[in-house]
């Protein structure tokens, strides 16, 4: 194509889009609908959508249909016109500054003059205060709950606000706001715990296999096997309005003695054991399936009711505990490695220079030749878990583990048992920590104290391996 014909047909293509424009907005002026992009000229058609939703009159049933139709609206929009959407909603329908200031002086001048006043005329200075710190867009989202697939439309409206909630202030008091909307539709009160088997629907099936977090799914002998084998067990949360959907699963083994290797657990063709010959359940993988749930919390109560569960129906079961990932390892050594030796821990700097001059420093995160030769991995082995047990039990962010997946198993309640390696050989347990993994033990009669302790005071409780390693002195 020569040069004129290709500016001839780029200017035909601008034109298109200009026409096209020019068309989508004149109906939008006609048929009074917001376009797909919902663009700042139609800002004000969706307002008056809101604003009608706020009115609260014609009854329970026109509000019921205001709100399908704002919903409707919203789902014919696109990416970018839901994100407006949203923006529009945090930065025009908030808490009014002016009505909170009115109210709070209100209040002061109750509570100044209170000796003079009724206990009713200060509960109504309390009640009012609470109204105009009831949000207006909060008032309008409450009325999504009554609508079919109601929740699901607002999990799949904070997903989208979770994507933009870091652009201003306004968008991050938004989503903490829904955030807790949903957390008190999502009250662990409400969620009933299931057991998923390989008799499950396809379409459930599906869903586990797409939002695995941990471990893929490779095929449907894999999941079948994750189902079906009579050692291996599947529980999830789901709630009454979103039914075949599980909010948050965690796949389960039931073992001789508690695992160290997670292709014990993974592989296909394994001799299954016996349940009732099993003393321990491996917790080796949690994933959650609805983004707009993230930050909501109910999953700290999946593995404590799975727990309950099983020694209930298995009673010859001793030990709970997991096969978990170390995902933050490789990032904080490297940040490690950056700092001066007077900036390191005596411990890291230790850890950092037996590594080094076993040559494995630039190696045990990319080489997979270097994960698989075992005279390599034995001569790391100390230190490497040394400094593992160092990151995992010493190093904090504020008063918590800085690895997440250590922080939500500590604040469940469980301790810190054994540093595994080589535990993990694929690519990603490669990446993330040199194909390290930990188990964290929950001891039923210890869970409440230790999640009491790691909450209130950052104390992590940990064996005595953990504790004997952290005192190692690693040769050279």
């Amino acid at each position: 194509m020569s040069l004129s014909s290709r500016f001839r047909l780029t200017g035909f293509r601008q034109l298109s889009r200009a026409w096209t424009e020019i068309e989508q907005t004149a109906l939008s002026r006609i048929t009074g609908r917001a376009r797909p992009g919902l663009p700042a000229d139609d800002r004000g058609l969706i307002s008056q959508q809101i604003d009608d939703c706020l009115s609260e009159t014609g009854g329970a049933v026109m509000a019921r249909a205001r709100a399908a139709g704002l919903g409707r609206t919203y789902l014919e929009l696109n990416a970018e016109g839901r994100e407006n959407f949203l923006r529009l909603l945090a930065e025009d329908y908030g808490v009014a500054n002016h009505a909170l200031k009115t109210a709070i002086n209100q209040w002061l001048a109750y509570e100044k003059n209170s000796p003079a006043l009724s206990s009713r005329d200060l509960l109504r200075a309390q009640s009012q205060l609470r109204d105009v710190l009831r949000s207006p867009r909060m008032r309008l989202l409450t009325q999504f709950n009554v609508l079919p697939q109601g929740l699901k439309f607002l999990c799949e409206m904070r997903a989208a606000l979770l994507k933009i909630k870091k652009e201003s202030d306004q968008l991050l008091a938004f989503d903490e706001e829904l955030k807790d909307l949903l957390a008190t539709w999502f009250d662990v009160g409400f969620l009933t715990l299931e057991r998923i088997t390989w008799d499950a629907p396809a379409t459930l099936l599906e869903m586990l296999a797409e939002h695995e977090a941990v471990h893929s799914i490779r095929s449907w002998q894999d999941i079948k096997h994750r189902l079906a084998a009579p050692d291996r067990r599947c529980f999830a949360f789901t709630h009454e309005q979103m039914p075949h959907q599980p909010l948050i699963f965690v796949w389960v083994a039931l073992t001789d003695g508690i695992s160290d290797q997670i292709d014990d657990l993974l592989k296909i063709d394994q001799q299954e054991l016996d349940p009732t010959k099993a003393d321990t359940a491996i917790f080796y993988s949690i994933s959650a399936t609805q983004q707009g749930l993230d930050g909501v919390g109910f999953g700290s109560f999946l593995i404590k009711r799975v727990v309950d569960h099983l020694s209930r129906d298995h009673k010859q079961l001793k030990y709970f505990a997991t096969l978990s990932p170390i995902p933050g390892f490789n990032r904080w050594l490297t940040d490690q490695r950056s700092l001066s030796a007077e900036s390191q821990h005596p411990r890291v700097q230790n850890g950092l220079r037996a590594l080094g001059e076993l040559g494995a420093l630039d190696r045990m995160f990319v080489d997979r030749s270097w994960l698989r030769n075992e005279i390599a991995t034995t001569r790391a082995r100390q230190a490497l878990t040394v400094l593992a047990a160092h990151y995992l039990a010493r190093e904090k962010r504020d008063n918590s583990a800085r690895d997440r997946v250590a922080n939500f198993h500590l604040n469940n309640g469980a301790s810190i048992a054994r540093i595994n390696f080589p535990a993990d050989l694929s690519r990603r347990g490669q990446k993330q920590s040199a194909g390290m993994m930990v188990n964290y033990r929950y001891t039923l009669k210890d869970i409440e104290s230790n999640h009491e302790s790691y909450h209130d005071q950052g104390k992590i409780e940990q064996s005595r391996a953990i504790t004997s390693l952290l005192k190692t002195k690693i040769a050279n």
